[in-house]
């Protein structure tokens, strides 16, 4: 019961912070314009997108089966693609537990200790974290400016004026960060063993042990080149479910698979945002992103966000819980046939 109303106060709060972020999104803005664009957009658009949102889900979830295979278990990539889609659906009422939720699903359809599960999830988001990474680092050095505009223009000025406001100058905020960094550092190497006890610290640890042997796994896969195209395909199909979007307005049709690029890191970015799904927080970043880099009206950005967001949200909740039931649905227990007896 306790827990139930925990779990409650969890999705009320992470709700309440994404309409705060969807106020953010569309303060100011030109409702009557947003329905024109809305309304005069090519849909056909979004059903190609979800295509390639498909293919990635499905790589990902044969990427999820080479990582499980050296545990000593051969589970069905259909049956992993069930669990990744039902974990997604979990993460609509509660941001992250969906990657406990998938690893319980596929733990139960193919008989697998869950807490080993848990640990190739780590190892996944890892490569996830580095990928996305790479991706920034290649369009920093290919579109340096635009990236540097966005960071500008949305997050340090905005945290410059209120150092200024706050400390009077930018140097005495990074003098007390880097003294706390500093004391932190000790304190935590110098009473390690008794930050252990302490259930926060003691998870920090191991999620830090367990992306360190993750990277090393990665090296032990009897598939390492199968692992690295899916790895590959994964983002290239983000990319494209990314980009392909932008021909359903005018208004952003104009757009380049570069551009998409830039969209898809700071999606990404905004995806990783405490709330159900990116939920608010994805439409004020790419909807801001696309104003301030491509010089396209807020009202057309978020027009595209919408379109981007529902449109993926709509088919996770759908291909989720058609997953989810085949996952946990009761099988049927077979019946042995009645043997008469001899007369």
């Amino acid at each position: 019961m306790r827990k139930g109303i925990l779990q409650t106060l969890k999705f009320l709060a992470f709700f309440a912070v994404g309409i705060v972020l969807l106020w953010f999104a569309f303060r100011n803005i030109d409702f009557t314009k947003l329905w024109i664009e809305l309304k005069a957009a090519n849909y056909s658009w979004l059903l190609l997108s979800v295509l390639f949102g498909f293919f990635a889900f499905m790589s990902r979830a044969r990427r999820w089966v080479l990582l499980v295979n050296p545990l000593g278990f051969k589970p069905s990539t259909r049956n992993a693609f069930y669990a990744l889609m039902t974990g997604y659906l979990a993460n609509l009422a509660l941001p992250r537990i969906g990657e406990i939720t998938r690893c319980v699903a596929l733990g139960k359809k193919e008989k697998i200790p869950v807490d080993q599960l848990i640990g190739t999830v780590v190892i996944e988001r890892t490569i996830d974290f580095f990928s996305l990474l790479i991706i920034m680092i290649i369009l920093v050095f290919t579109s340096g400016d635009q990236i540097g505009l966005f960071l500008k223009e949305s997050i340090l000025l905005p945290i410059q004026q209120k150092v200024f406001s706050i400390f009077g100058n930018t140097w005495i905020l990074w003098v007390i960060l880097f003294s706390v960094g500093i004391i932190t550092l000790f304190l935590m190497i110098r009473y390690k063993n008794n930050l252990r006890k302490i259930r926060f610290f003691s998870k920090m640890f191991a999620l830090a042990h367990g992306i360190i042997h993750g990277l090393k796994t990665i090296t032990n896969l009897e598939r390492k080149w199968e692992f690295i195209f899916h790895t590959i395909f994964i983002w290239l199909n983000y990319a494209l479910m990314t980009w392909v979007v932008v021909f359903s307005l005018p208004s952003t049709s104009h757009l380049t698979f570069g551009n998409s690029i830039f969209i898809l890191v700071i999606g990404g970015l905004a995806m990783s945002a405490p709330v159900q799904s990116g939920l608010g927080a994805f439409h004020y970043i790419v909807s801001r992103g696309l104003l301030i880099v491509n010089g396209i009206p807020v009202e057309d950005g978020l027009a595209y966000a919408l379109l981007t967001h529902e449109s993926q949200l709509i088919f996770v909740a759908i291909i989720g819980a058609i997953s989810f039931f085949i996952i946990f649905r009761k099988e049927k227990k077979s019946v042995p046939p009645v043997v008469q007896p001899p007369n």
